[in-house]
């Protein structure tokens, strides 16, 4: 399965990107490659926070959109939410995302999604085109994070 991350510094305390991360509504209007993010569902299990959510990503290059449902847990005295795919055009999806105090005020976070998404009848050309876009897609959320968690 193919993996994309990103690792950033933040000038914030990690509780408080954890925090801005936590809030995936909110976030969605910081990630350019995101048209949406709706909380479909929302419990508290074992401690820690559990969601659904709904997400709508932009790939202008197809001209298109892509839709997924994914199940969020939130791991509050880790600083951690590990996310798996309930349902949508991907076929695979899921990662980890993780907040750590730098040692200073600031903090880093991590964010790694593992994914398969066949689209019948492609080649490998497409398959880059779609690793490009996860990348991207992911780099766009760390950045969107980091202006929220700055406060720009």
């Amino acid at each position: 399965m193919p993996e994309v991350s990103c690792t950033l510094a933040v000038d914030a305390p990690a509780a408080v990107v954890y925090e801005a991360a936590k809030d995936v509504e909110g976030l969605a209007v910081f990630i350019e490659a995101i048209e949406s993010i709706t909380v479909d569902q929302r419990e508290v299990v074992d401690g820690g926070l559990q969601t659904v959510t709904s997400w709508v990503g932009l790939l202008p290059e197809f001209r298109r959109t892509i839709k997924w449902t994914e199940r969020d847990i939130w791991r509050d005295a880790d600083l951690r939410c590990d996310f798996t795919l309930v349902k949508g055009d991907l076929d695979a999806y899921e990662g980890e995302w993780t907040f750590a105090p730098d040692g200073q005020s600031g903090s880093t976070t991590s964010l790694v999604v593992r994914y398969e998404y066949d689209v019948p009848l492609v080649g490998a050309l497409i398959r880059g085109l779609v690793l490009k876009k996860m990348q991207q897609s992911v780099d766009a959320i760390q950045a969107g994070l980091k202006r929220r968690a700055e406060g720009g």
